[in-house]
C-alpha cells in the first residue's frame, strides 16, 4: 500500500510547494511510482514547480466526482513514474466531500507508493483536510523568527490530531545570514520540537527553474536539487547525512 505524506507550512513563503515538487521528481528518478496532488484549493502552484504549467492537468475533483479515473490523472513527460493532479478553482477547500476524497486516495494508494499532498499554508480547512488524513507530515519552515514560530504552533496542533510522524525542513537556509542573525538550524528544531528531515539552502535555481518551466531537478544538480535528492533517499529509510553542500 502506498503512504500519504502532507507537505504543510503555517507560514506562506517558505518553499513548501517548490520542496514538495522536488522531493516527489527525487523519488520519481530513483523509480518510485509517486503521484502529487495539489490541494491548494483556488491557487495552483504545484505545477509551475513540477514543470507542467501548459499540462492542462485534471483536478482532484474531477476524480473525486468519477468524471474521469484516478489513471487519467498528468503523467510528467521527464518521469514517467510521476502523475500529478491539480487543485480545483471554482470552490472552496471547505466543500471538498472529505469521504470522497479519502476514496480516492485510498485508490491511490493501490496504485502509488507515495502520494504527496501539497496543503495550502495555514491552519483552516485544506490544512486540516491533508493533515487529518496523512501517515507521514512533513513541516517545511525557514529560519525567519515568524515562520519558526508558525512551525512550532503548527507542530502543537499536528500533535494534538494524533499526527507523530512529523519532521521538520529547514529551507532556505543561508550560512552568512544565520551567522549574522546568531542562529543555527540546531536552534529552529528546538523551537519547533520536531526531528530534522532535511536542510535545503536558498537557491536562485529554484525561481530559474521555474521560469524556464523545467523541473529543478533536471536544471541543475546541485543546491536545492541535490537536497531533495538527500531527503528522497531519507523517506526511503535511507541512511544520509543531514548537512549543506
Amino acid at each position: 500500500m502506498g503512504e500519504l505524506i502532507a507537505v504543510l507550512s503555517g507560514k506562506g513563503g517558505t518553499g513548501k510547494t517548490s520542496l514538495c515538487a522536488g522531493i516527489a521528481a527525487a523519488l520519481a528518478e530513483r523509480g518510485e511510482q509517486v503521484l502529487c496532488i495539489d490541494c491548494d484549493v483556488g491557487l495552483q502552484n504545484l505545477d509551475l514547480a513540477l514543470g507542467l504549467s501548459n499540462a492542462g492537468a485534471l483536478s482532484f475533483l474531477d476524480i473525486c466526482r468519477g468524471a474521469y479515473p484516478l489513471s487519467a490523472a498528468t503523467r510528467h513527460p521527464k518521469y514517467p513514474n510521476l502523475a500529478f493532479l491539480t487543485a480545483p478553482v471554482n470552490c472552496r477547500a471547505e466543500d471538498i466531500d472529505k469521504a470522497a476524497f479519502s476514496d480516492m486516495l485510498r485508490t491511490a494508494r493501490a496504485q502509488f507508493r507515495y502520494i504527496f499532498l501539497d496543503a495550502p499554508a495555514g491552519l483552516d480547512a485544506g490544512f486540516q483536510l491533508c493533515a487529518s488524513l496523512a501517515d507521514r507530515v512533513i513541516l517545511v519552515t525557514n529560519g525567519d523568527a515568524a515562520a519558526v514560530r508558525d512551525a512550532a504552533r503548527t507542530a502543537q496542533i499536528l500533535e494534538g490530531m494524533g499526527k507523530h510522524d512529523v519532521r521538520l525542513v529547514v529551507n532556505r537556509t543561508n550560512k552568512k545570514l544565520y551567522k549574522t542573525m546568531c542562529l543555527t538550524v540546531d536552534d529552529v528544531m528546538d523551537e519547533a520540537a520536531l526531528p530534522l528531515l532535511g536542510i535545503v539552502p536558498n537557491d536562485p535555481n529554484v525561481t530559474l527553474a521555474t521560469v524556464f518551466d523545467e523541473p529543478l531537478l533536471k536544471y541543475t544538480k546541485k543546491g536545492a536539487a541535490a537536497a531533495c535528492r538527500r531527503i528522497a533517499r531519507r523517506i526511503q529509510g535511507l541512511p544520509v547525512p543531514v548537512s549543506i553542500r
